[in-house]
């Protein structure tokens, strides 16, 4: 984890004695706590690391979070009492006139805290330093990541097992969070999206009572939590005989996506991607109908950092991990969305999600 402390120094644009990641209660949990400090159990609400430049790191918990700091390499500070915390976090930064903070992942009240408990220092924002940091995934980042997508295409493997006329949306959800959670993840990466029918043309739709019936395009969204980080595959099926429109359209989708594949090595800017998968799209007969950016950046959070989107001028870089996952969605029709994970290495890309990409028609 020292690597990764001092990577973040280095990766930030402004120079500063520490920094400082302060989390508050859950769902403001900084990532980047977990990240420098390599730990997998504990919610650590209301902790602190504080981060030095030659890879030091103190983390400063309650008395209740003890037990699994202790998991950590870092060097460990308990605080009892709420007064107490104020009291060693001036101990922890005392050789410190400008320390930095992760201003994205701040609230505006712990900001205001930290102010008042350090009011002769600067505070500078780093967040690029970590942002940075982050999207080069280390070795271990790796690994996780790729078993990751190991328990999301086992999980894929059992939908069409699942599917029934009549089932809804909820009841595919479940299944699928079940078999996540059976097969080794701590928990879904996120809420796992199950839509039927004309749903499917709701990118972000989550899942409802809907019921299941014959001709139904059905996507699967979903993703793995382990170890913190996260995997993250889509897919479309049909349940009944395909129409010739419906064919078309994930026949699109899936020309789109092996675009972005072949493209897709160090160096290229990643903008470049989106706009190569758009462009092929909107020369077919469903242009406007993709409608969101082809990918974005994967690891301890599941949009971890920039992506595969237009206006995203950064170069790609081996071991930068990336979904891709182009689209299109029509209203009251429904929508196809094929996405995978990959990583970058050199000379191209490596598959991480394998699940079958072809159109399957489950009676």
């Amino acid at each position: 984890m020292i690597q990764r402390v001092k990577n973040i120094f280095i990766n930030s644009k402004k120079a500063v004695d520490s920094i400082i990641i302060k989390n508050s209660s859950t769902p403001f949990v900084d990532d980047n706590f977990f990240y420098v400090t390599d730990l997998e159990q504990g919610i650590f609400e209301g902790s602190c690391a504080v981060l030095y430049p030659d890879g030091a790191l103190d983390i400063l918990v309650s008395e209740l979070e003890s037990e699994s700091a202790r998991k950590s390499t870092a060097h460990l500070t308990v605080y009892k009492k709420k007064e107490e915390f104020s009291v060693l976090l001036k101990q922890l930064t005392s050789s410190s006139k400008t320390i930095g903070i992760n201003a994205s992942g701040l609230s505006h009240h712990d900001f205001n805290t930290l102010t008042e408990i350090l009011p002769q220092v600067l505070f500078v924002d780093v967040s690029d330093g970590f942002f940075k940091t982050r999207l080069i995934k280390d070795e271990q980042e790796i690994q996780r990541i790729k078993k990751a997508c190991v328990i999301a295409d086992d999980t894929m493997g059992i939908v069409p097992d699942v599917l029934s006329e009549g089932m809804r949306e909820y009841e595919l959800a479940a299944e699928i969070n079940y078999s996540l959670q059976i097969l080794g993840a701590e928990k879904p990466a996120f809420d796992t999206i199950c839509s039927f029918g004309k749903n499917t043309a709701e990118p972000h739709y989550s899942h409802g009572d809907v019921k299941l019936t014959k001709g139904d395009l059905i996507v699967c969204d979903f993703g793995a939590c382990l170890k913190k980080y996260n995997s993250d595959i889509t897919r479309t099926f049909l349940f009944g005989r395909a129409t010739e429109q419906q064919k078309e359209i994930y026949k699109t989708v899936l020309q789109a996506q092996q675009i972005a594949f072949d493209a897709i090595k160090p160096g290229i800017i990643a903008g470049d991607i989106h706009h190569a998968v758009s462009s092929f799209i909107d020369s077919t007969k469903y242009r406007g109908r993709f409608i969101h950016s082809t990918g974005h950046s994967l690891g301890l959070a599941v949009h971890d950092g920039p992506g595969l989107a237009p206006e995203n001028t950064m170069e790609l870089q081996e071991n930068m991990i990336l979904t891709v996952e182009p689209g299109i969605y029509l209203p009251g029709f429904g929508g196809v969305r094929i996405e995978d994970d990959v990583l970058i290495k050199k000379g191209g890309m490596e598959l991480l999600t394998k699940s079958p990409r072809i159109f399957t028609e489950l009676e």
